[in-house]
């Protein structure tokens, strides 16, 4: 048997999936940078409404402090949510007044936040950005060092050795691996960090948190019903309008070609041909009803070869990314494949798109489909099929979001729970 050696080359699916972490790392980064600053101007916010409430004029401000607080707090609370694949769901409204904000559990676990995260988190952002930014100009310096003055080019590659000609300058390129590598180390770890706070005090408590699962319940059995009651009126709908046409016009055709027996049998023919051509519309009809209830290729193949037959299929250039090592439940595959198709429908329909991707992925016990276009934006919620969308996904007690500029890109994320 032949000795594995004990270091190998990485392979370039290892390396491209250690690149995606990195850049999903230093995204998350960037969005904790974000809720740090906001956060810092929280707690200024806080501080000014204490000092003014120590003279006895700050009182008033109370309640338009809290809400910024829990607005800011908020924020966190959708971006881990977005990072992890278990939902960060948020809290009841804070109290109006100063006491009993100061005895909601909480609104003290928010202020706890703001004073971890606030200094914490930026500086953790800006010394991880601190790496890739300094890769990006040790690699380039080589091009524009000469347009420096001299003693800022001098003193380049952290002070090393000074730059005084092009050998030098391309020297200093030699630190951008380097910190490449940094970067592709700490990135990850440092995004953790900055979110631990977040996770460790923006949860809600284990009661409050059974009674906010109560009442998502409740709302989604109350979407399950609406959205039943949706889907058996398409189906009603689709059979009404359609099969049951056809099947009129095949009991008409029927009864025109036995009463044309007894008269001209060459006529009754035609007739029968006729009917013939009318039943197997409607048997086309009554399989693609079927099919809308629940599409049988997810029966022969996988949600990520029945996305990669949906994007053949559009008419806009389309490209699928899936990562999905075990299927998930039969109604949530459906579900996926539905918003698919209809999203790529809209897509084809309304956007102006050059290009549209699909990107499916389980992360833990949850399913995200993200549908991204790059076309005009603009798309509006309310229409084009997206509120039965939303509808179905909330049934499965699933989120749905949509991001559509005026301009584009569009990007809908869909979060489905699928079990262990």
């Amino acid at each position: 048997m032949k000795a594995q050696p004990l270091w190998r080359h990485p392979r370039r699916g290892e390396v491209l999936a250690l690149g995606r972490v990195t850049l999903d790392a230093l995204e998350h980064v960037v969005g904790g940078i974000g809720t740090a600053v906001l956060a810092l101007v929280a707690l200024l916010a806080v501080a000014v409404t204490g000092l003014a409430c120590l003279i006895g004029v700050g009182l008033p401000l109370v309640p338009a402090t809290l809400r910024g607080v829990r607005a800011v707090a908020d924020r966190e609370r959708a971006r881990l949510s977005r990072w992890d694949a278990e939902e960060i769901i948020a809290v009841s409204p804070p109290p109006g007044g100063l006491r009993a904000a100061l005895a909601d559990p909480a609104t003290r676990r928010e202020l706890a936040w703001l004073l971890a995260h606030g200094p914490i988190g930026l500086l953790l952002g800006l010394v991880t950005l601190t790496f890739p930014i300094h890769a990006v100009q040790d690699a380039t310096f080589a091009l524009w060092w000469w347009l420096l003055p001299l003693e800022e080019a001098a003193s380049a590659a952290y002070g090393l050795w000074e730059v005084s000609d092009t050998a030098g300058a391309l020297a200093v390129a030699a630190l951008a691996p380097i910190e490449i590598i940094v970067t592709l180390v700490l990135a990850p770890c440092t995004a953790w960090l900055q979110a631990w706070p977040g996770r460790r005090l923006l949860r809600p408590a284990p009661d409050a948190d059974l009674g906010l699962r109560v009442a998502q319940l409740t709302a989604s059995r109350a979407a399950v019903l609406d959205a039943h009651v949706a889907e058996l009126r398409r189906i009603e709908r689709s059979l009404h309008d359609g099969t049951q046409n056809r099947l009129v016009a095949v009991n008409v055709l029927l009864g025109a070609a036995l009463r044309a027996l007894e008269r001209d049998p060459a006529t009754a023919k035609a007739s029968l041909e006729r009917a013939q051509d009318a039943a197997e519309l409607a048997l086309g009809e009554l399989r693609g009803v079927v099919r809308t209830i629940l599409p049988p290729v997810l029966a022969h193949k996988s949600l990520a070869d029945a996305l990669a037959g949906l994007a053949s299929a559009c008419p806009v250039p389309c490209g699928v990314e899936a990562d999905l090592p075990v299927r998930a439940a039969a109604s949530v595959e459906a579900t996926a494949y539905y918003t698919a198709a209809e999203a790529l429908t809209n897509i084809a329909k309304h956007s102006r798109a050059g290009r549209a991707v699909v990107g499916v992925r389980r992360v833990g016990d949850r399913l995200r489909l993200r549908i991204m276009d790059d076309g005009r934006g603009g798309a509006d919620e309310h229409g084009s099929g997206l509120v039965g969308i939303r509808r179905r996904v909330e049934a499965h007690d699933g989120v749905f979001t949509l991001d559509s500029p005026a301009g584009g890109p569009t990007v809908l994320n869909v979060t489905l729970p699928c079990g262990t």
